[in-house]
């Protein structure tokens, strides 16, 4: 195997976990995760990604990559009220709705008659008060958050894929220099702990949906958008159905969805990686490897990420979360006819509002077809 592939592979899967692990273990922590339980998700999601990129990139020979859906990850750390084994729950009926979007059809055209601009909002809504809470994070701890930010903005300039990792870098060694202790850090073995999840209908409208759709728009679609790019044809049914039969088995192991990645996985797809386009594929093997072995160390980054000051993760999970953030308010406001839609969709997913045991990001999304329904209404009336 080419060293240019292992690389590609190496890098993209180092930039994946590092730039939104701090984010999952936001998410555990929301669901009232235990440290046995947030190193079992982190270990199923590493194995499933590296199952399914090894997989399809095998079966369609097209460089498949995958990823977890961060922005995902985001919307879980938002809930409130959920316990881990109806979180589990969740995670299995997103999955189960992800699967069935590759075998039927017609559930995929009705998700695409979602607006663009309402599910962007959606996702807006989700992602804009982590992002806030960096800000924040700057207040109270400057002197090591201002430098992490720093360094993201210059690194940006000539890499973005890389941002987040250095500015991870540059929180860690600083955290270091200013007396945090790391000094109780081991190595240590993770061990999968069965979930039986539990189903309740609020939390299935609340998290289970908005997750499938989150994943959906800002995960899948963009992914396989990249790929056609990069001058393939990706096999969208056999990708959809893969990944969600993977989500819905990691989902009993308390991880949450698998996905298409799309930032990540143009590191994989030039080539520089590899000169025949016909032989790229075997970058997904290899980037399945790097990812088994990230999933064993993920006792030891979840040790590391305890012991750094909490601005400093915050402040991580922010610059993680801003290229999502952006891209989500661009698409929001693209469409004149659903800026208004768009907006409201945005400030009641952010405001964090749950009623009848249901959370926000419905509510959003509820909100904003309704009144992009009446708009039309009166469009048509007109």
């Amino acid at each position: 195997m080419r060293a240019s592939v292992l690389s590609a592979a190496t890098v993209a899967a180092l930039v994946g976990y590092a730039a939104s692990v701090a984010i999952v273990l936001s998410a555990a922590t929301a669901l009232g995760a235990t440290p046995g339980q947030t190193a079992s998700w982190l270990l199923a999601i590493c194995l499933g990604k590296a199952a399914g990129s090894a997989f399809l990139s095998w079966r369609a020979k097209v460089p498949m990559v995958l990823a977890w859906s961060t922005p995902g990850a985001a919307l879980i750390a938002a809930t409130q009220g959920i316990s881990f084994a109806e979180g589990a729950g969740a995670f299995v009926v997103t999955g189960l709705l992800i699967a069935a979007t590759g075998l039927i059809r017609p559930l995929g055209a009705l998700v695409a008659r979602i607006p663009d601009g309402i599910a962007a909002g959606m996702l807006a809504g989700v992602l804009l008060p982590f992002c806030l809470k960096g800000a924040t994070a700057a207040q109270g701890l400057p002197a090591l958050v201002l430098p992490m930010v720093a360094v993201f903005l210059v690194v940006r300039l000539w890499n973005p894929a890389m941002a987040t990792l250095a500015a991870f870098a540059t929180g860690i060694a600083l955290a270091l220099l200013t007396g945090s202790d790391l000094s109780t850090l081991h190595l240590s073995a993770p061990l999968l702990q069965v979930t039986l999840p539990e189903f309740r209908p609020g939390v299935i409208l609340g998290l289970a949906l908005p997750l499938y759709l989150v994943t959906m728009a800002s995960q899948n679609l963009p992914g396989f958008a990249t790929l056609r790019a990069a001058g393939y044809e990706p096999p969208v049914s056999a990708a959809l159905t893969t990944t969600g039969l993977i989500s819905t088995v990691t989902a009993f192991f308390g991880a949450h969805t698998v996905s298409m990645a799309a930032i990540t996985a143009a590191i994989c797809l030039g080539p520089e990686v590899h000169p025949d386009k016909e032989r790229r594929w075997i970058v997904g093997p290899a980037y399945a490897g790097a990812w088994v072995l990230l999933g064993l160390l993920s006792p030891t980054v979840l040790q590391l990420l305890a012991a750094l000051p909490a601005p400093v993760v915050a402040a991580l999970v922010a610059l993680a979360l801003l290229g999502p953030l952006t891209g989500a308010l661009t698409a929001a406001f693209a469409h004149p006819d659903q800026r208004l839609p768009a907006a409201l969709t945005l400030v009641t997913t952010a405001s964090g509002m749950a009623a009848f045991g249901i959370g926000a990001a419905f509510w959003g999304l509820m909100v904003g077809l309704a009144v992009w329904g009446l708009e039309h209404q009166k469009l048509r009336r007109a």
